[in-house]
């Protein structure tokens, strides 16, 4: 005959494998949504990107996506590479503008000045040179650059590890887009961390799309106009 102790252990044990058996549910569901989700992403995105610029379409601007800019000023290699990538685009006559867009989302972390600097100081010319400081995520700089910058066509420069979710969320933004890859150099740490937080991102926008989550608005900067319009004040002290 089981003692009170033993009578008293079987409801334990029954309410303890109902926890496994519904985290081994949610555990699987989550994979699940993110096999999908990406699977999602990648398929519809794998649109047409090349390594080459001079392989590249004509396009009315090329968007450079921003990346880390290290804590003295410079860019990383990554952002440097997308950077040299856009510039080339320029040069060979593909883009007639540039719209650089990434995180401005306080004074002392700038990416897109900091991309504009380097376009300028690259020779090209500052009416060319767009900037958006908005552009806090893939999504927003998409949506951005058709709501506020009236971007029609648009060559997107990335790492490949990006360019499908990139390629995704531009169609979603109906942007008429291909890719430039811009993997000119082994990326070490960053990039496989990059590669890494990817799966997640492309969760994100697959969700995001699916949602329409909007992107923060603005008024209108055409991208057929001066590019000078789009710059930010300079920081607070800077002068």
């Amino acid at each position: 005959m089981p003692t009170q102790p033993e009578k008293a252990e079987k409801p334990r044990q029954r309410w303890l494998w109902r926890g496994i058996i519904a985290a081994s549910f949610g555990v699987g569901a989550l994979i699940f949504v993110i096999v999908v989700s990406n699977a999602i992403v990648l398929v519809e995105g794998s649109g047409d990107s090349v390594s080459d610029p001079a392989d590249a379409p004509q396009a009315q601007a090329a968007i450079v996506l921003g990346a880390l800019v290290e804590p003295d000023g410079d860019m990383s290699q990554m952002l440097a590479d997308r950077v040299d990538q856009g510039i080339n685009l320029y040069r060979d006559g593909k883009v007639d503008k540039i719209l650089v867009s990434g995180d401005h989302g306080q004074w002392t972390y700038d990416e897109p000045t900091v991309m504009k600097n380097a376009f300028v100081e690259a020779g090209v010319p500052a009416r060319d040179v767009f900037t958006d400081h908005a552009g806090f995520n893939t999504r927003a700089s998409m949506e951005r650059a058709t709501d506020v910058f009236g971007v029609d066509s648009a060559l997107i420069v990335t790492q490949g590890f990006h360019m499908t979710r990139a390629l995704y969320l531009a169609d979603a933004a109906g942007l008429d887009a291909h890719g430039v890859t811009s993997d000119l150099h082994s990326y070490g740490g960053q990039g496989l961390k990059s590669q890494v937080r990817e799966v997640a991102s492309r969760t994100k926008a697959f969700f995001d799309v699916l949602t329409n989550t909007a992107a923060v608005g603005g008024p209108p900067v055409p991208i057929t106009g001066d590019g000078r319009s789009s710059w930010g004040p300079s920081a607070p002290g800077s002068d």
